[in-house]
């Protein structure tokens, strides 16, 4: 072991070796400042996408001159697996592919092949999942299935046909997504989640025609609150539709029971349907955060970590993985910087006071590191 230790600065620093500095090991486990363990990778695959909603990449911002990565700066198959490697020796069970719109990456099954392949200390494969906005999927889901993804989850936000055009701003057919998830379903690709952000004022009237749809598919479908998530999507309080409201919408029309976390650092709120036809979940960040016990890293495609899904700065790992640190280097590396994490965005929000952050740093889009 080299006794110099490599740690990682704030996103636009370079790397820097930090000599008599104390190594952490891979020991399967590694807690934050808060006792939070590391469990959960998001890996976001490319920064583009076919669809401009409003609440991710507006047009207004995303239009055809804006500036994407460049090829060259994104991480290859090979780093990002190199590096999920090394999150799993840390106690990363669970890796989500997103982006972006991850189908978009050019040959993802090799990536999905090689991510497969990765064990758990105790020997354990990973559970491999991708969140995708379905476009794509159809054509996708077998190859996908056969290079080893265990499951994936399909961005839905409404049925009617001209509420799901308007809101994906580029005339994008509700069919041709239903077609995806069949297409998973048949391919083997589930339990298939469904997430459906719900925005007041915008398809808060598609939210029992959703219930009604999935209810005894064996589709899991979930309501998350409109986030207040990067700097682009005009966020406002008022368009946020709390997740008891949806619970209680839903349960007028069909009966619901509350259900137990299947796993710490779970996201949703699970309730089932007393009749047995299967279950919602709601995700509720805005009006009940569940910072306490959040166990996921996000790794963006040119290969800079972030601690949280609001956070403004991250930790860039590409120079590490570019340069001539060995892995035990860049394990111990990823270790120092979630031992020092101390992120809680959304169990903070509700503190401040209106405006007094407007100086504060922009956070990260959503479409750069994913939901």
């Amino acid at each position: 072991m080299n006794q110099h230790v490599v740690r990682v600065s704030e996103i636009g620093r370079a790397p820097r070796a930090a000599s008599g500095a104390h190594a952490v090991p891979a020991t399967g486990v590694l807690l934050d400042r808060l006792a939070r363990p590391l469990t959960d990778l998001r890996i976001s695959v490319t920064d583009r996408c076919n669809f401009r909603c409003s609440y991710c990449m507006p047009k207004e911002v995303f239009d055809k001159d804006y500036q994407y990565l460049p090829h060259s700066a994104l991480l290859s198959f090979e780093e990002i697996t190199r590096l999920a490697r090394l999150f799993a020796s840390h106690g990363v069970r669970k890796i989500r592919l997103t982006g972006g719109e991850p189908l978009l990456r050019k040959n993802l099954e090799v990536l999905v092949e090689q991510l497969a392949a990765l064990r758990t200390p105790d020997g354990q494969p990973l559970d491999l999942t991708l969140t995708t906005n379905g476009s794509l999927l159809a054509r996708k889901a077998r190859a996908l299935k056969a290079a080893g993804l265990n499951r994936v989850t399909v961005s839905l936000d409404g049925l009617d046909d001209t509420v799901f055009r308007r809101m994906n701003d580029v005339d994008f057919p509700v069919a041709e997504v239903l077609a995806g998830i069949e297409a998973a379903k048949a391919a083997g690709l589930g339990p298939i989640k469904v997430n459906m952000v719900v925005k007041r004022g915008t398809n808060e009237q598609e939210i029992l025609p959703m219930a009604r749809h999935f209810r005894g598919s064996g589709v899991v479908l979930r309501f998350i609150e409109y986030m207040d998530v990067g700097a682009t999507n005009g966020w406002r309080m008022d368009e946020v539709l709390p997740s008891a409201d949806v619970v209680s919408r839903v349960g007028a029309e069909f009966p619901l029971q509350p259900l137990e976390a299947t796993a710490a650092g779970e996201t949703a709120q699970r309730w089932a349907y007393a009749d047995g036809g299967g279950e919602i979940g709601v995700i509720s960040s805005v009006t009940q955060a569940f910072c306490h016990d959040c166990s996921r890293a996000r790794l963006s495609t040119e290969g800079k970590l972030y601690l949280c899904l609001f956070a403004s700065q991250g930790h860039d790992l590409r120079p590490l993985l570019r340069g001539d640190a060995d892995d035990a280097q860049i394990a111990s590396a990823l270790g120092h910087i979630w031992q020092g994490r101390s992120d809680r965005y959304s169990e903070l929000r509700a503190q401040r006071v209106p405006d007094t952050d407007a100086g504060a740093p922009r956070r990260v889009e959503m479409s750069y590191i994913g939901g």
